[in-house]
C-alpha cells in the first residue's frame, strides 16, 4: 500500500515521495497515531500514568523521520511540522505544556477598577469630557432627588392625623384665670328651648310681638319664676331672654344665651342697679347710669370726647353708658330698639340688652364654640379678669335655673 500512494511535499514542491509506514513500538503493541488538532485537544497526562507516556513517546518515534534521516537539520519532512511537540514533551518529561491565549488571561478585579478610573480619568482631561462629566454629575443629582422625594417624602409625611372639631364642656374652672381651652357657662333653662323638664319656655318658637306696650312682658311669667331662684330683676330678665329670642330669628349661627347677657348685665351694673339707679317696669334705668371719665386714670382706658357730650354729658373724655356700659361711638354704631317705641336708648335695659347680643355676635361667632365665646367677652372689654367674672356669673346662672319649670 505504502508503494501506490504518494504525497506532495508542500505546496511548492514539486517532487514526491512514497509513504512509509510507521514502525511498531518495542513492545509489539501497536499505537494509532492521532491528528494534531485530536491530540491537543486531550487532557493533560497524569504523571501517575506511564503507559500513556510510553504510547506518546513511541508515535512520537514513528512519525520522527521517514526514510531514517533526521528530522532536523536535513530536508523538510511531511512529518516535521507535528514532530517538534513531541520532541518538547519528551524533554520536559513527557508532558505537553499548554500556552494560555492572551484573550484568556484572568484580570484581577481591583485591576480593572483602577483600569477604569484611570480611563475615565483620561477621558475626562479631553475636551468633550470636559463637557460631559458635569453634565452627567448634574443628571445624577436630579436623579437621586427625585427617587428620596417619591420614596423618602411620602414615608415620612405618612397619613394626615384628623383634625377634631372644638366642642364646649359644660365643666367649671376652678382656677380664676382662664383656661387655654376654656368651656362654656351652663346653657340650661334657655328661652327659645326646650326645658330638661321637656317643657316649652314661652317664646319657644318665635319672638312676641304685641301690638302695644313691652314686647318683653310675653316673658314675665317665665322670668318671675327664673327671678325667684337666681335673684335676677324680672324686668331684666325679660330684657335678656327677648334679645336671645329675636337674634334666634335674626342671626341663627350665633346661638347667643341670655346667661351670658345676664352675667355681663350684672358685671357691668348689678342689672341696672349701679350708682343707687333702678329698672323702671318699662326697663328704663332711672337715673341714668354713666360711668367714671375716661381719662386714663385708675387703670380706665383713654378716651378723649366723640360725641360733644351729647349721650354721656361729658364734653371733654367719653363715658360709658346705661345698664350694658356702651361708650358712645360703640351705641352710635350697634344700637338697638329693642321695645319698639322709636328711639334707640342706651339707659334702657331693652335697648341695652339686645345691642349687646349684636355686639357679641359680630364677625360671624359662635358662641357655642369656646373660642369665639372667649373672644366675644375680651372684645366687650379686653381684661381677663373681666372675662371670668362674666364666666363664673354666666354658669352660676345656668346651673340655678336648670330646674326651672
Amino acid at each position: 500500500m505504502g508503494d501506490t500512494r504518494r504525497v506532495v511535499d508542500g505546496e511548492r514542491r514539486a517532487t514526491a515521495r512514497p509513504l512509509r509506514p510507521a514502525a511498531p513500538p518495542d513492545d509489539g503493541t501497536r499505537s494509532i497515531p492521532q491528528p494534531r488538532r485530536e491530540r491537543d485537544s486531550l487532557p493533560p497526562k497524569s504523571p501517575a500514568d506511564p503507559a500513556r507516556d510510553t504510547d506518546a513517546a513511541a508515535g512520537a518515534g514513528a512519525a520522527a523521520a521517514p526514510d531514517g534521516e533526521p528530522g532536523p537539520g536535513g530536508d523538510e519532512q511531511p512529518g516535521s511540522g507535528p514532530t517538534a511537540e513531541p520532541e518538547s514533551a519528551a524533554e520536559s518529561g513527557g508532558r505537553r505544556r499548554r500556552m494560555p491565549f492572551a484573550h484568556a488571561v484572568r484580570t484581577r478585579p481591583g485591576q480593572l477598577t483602577v483600569d477604569a478610573a484611570r480611563a475615565t480619568r483620561a477621558w475626562s482631561r479631553r475636551p468633550g469630557g470636559r463637557t460631559a462629566l458635569p453634565a452627567l454629575f448634574l443628571l445624577a443629582l436630579v436623579a437621586a432627588a427625585t427617587t428620596a422625594g417619591a420614596v423618602i417624602v411620602p414615608a415620612a409625611a405618612g397619613r394626615p392625623e384628623p383634625v377634631a372639631e372644638a366642642t364646649p364642656s359644660q365643666t367649671v374652672p376652678q382656677t380664676a384665670a382662664a383656661p387655654a381651652t376654656p368651656p362654656l357657662p351652663e346653657p340650661t333653662g334657655l328661652p327659645g328651648t326646650t326645658a330638661p323638664t321637656g317643657t316649652p319656655l314661652p317664646g319657644a318658637t318665635t319672638a312676641p310681638v304685641l301690638p302695644a306696650g313691652r314686647p318683653a312682658d310675653a316673658l314675665a311669667g317665665w322670668a318671675q319664676r327664673v327671678s325667684a331662684v337666681t335673684g335676677i330683676p324680672a324686668v331684666a330678665l325679660q330684657a335678656y331672654a327677648y334679645a336671645e329670642l329675636v337674634l334666634a330669628q335674626t342671626n341663627r349661627g350665633c346661638q347667643l344665651s341670655w346667661t351670658t347677657l345676664a352675667a355681663i348685665g350684672y358685671v357691668e351694673s348689678r342689672h341696672g342697679a349701679a350708682n343707687g339707679a333702678t329698672l323702671q317696669a318699662d326697663g328704663r334705668a332711672l337715673p341714668e347710669i354713666r360711668g367714671e371719665p375716661l381719662d386714663g386714670q385708675g387703670g380706665r382706658s383713654r378716651i378723649l370726647d366723640t360725641d360733644q357730650g351729647l349721650l354721656d354729658g361729658d364734653r371733654v373724655h367719653d363715658r360709658a353708658l346705661g345698664p350694658m356700659q356702651f361708650i358712645p361711638t360703640t351705641w352710635q354704631e350697634i344700637g338697638a330698639d329693642a321695645d319698639g317705641d322709636g328711639v334707640k336708648n342706651p339707659h334702657d335695659i331693652d335697648d341695652a340688652a339686645l345691642a349687646a347680643g349684636l355686639y357679641l355676635c359680630k364677625g360671624g361667632r359662635n358662641m357655642t364654640i369656646p373660642g369665639d365665646w372667649w373672644g366675644a367677652i375680651l372684645s366687650y372689654n379686653d381684661v381677663r379678669r373681666y372675662a371670668q367674672a362674666v364666666f363664673d356669673k354666666a354658669d352660676e346662672y345656668g346651673g340655678l335655673s336648670r330646674d326651672v319649670r
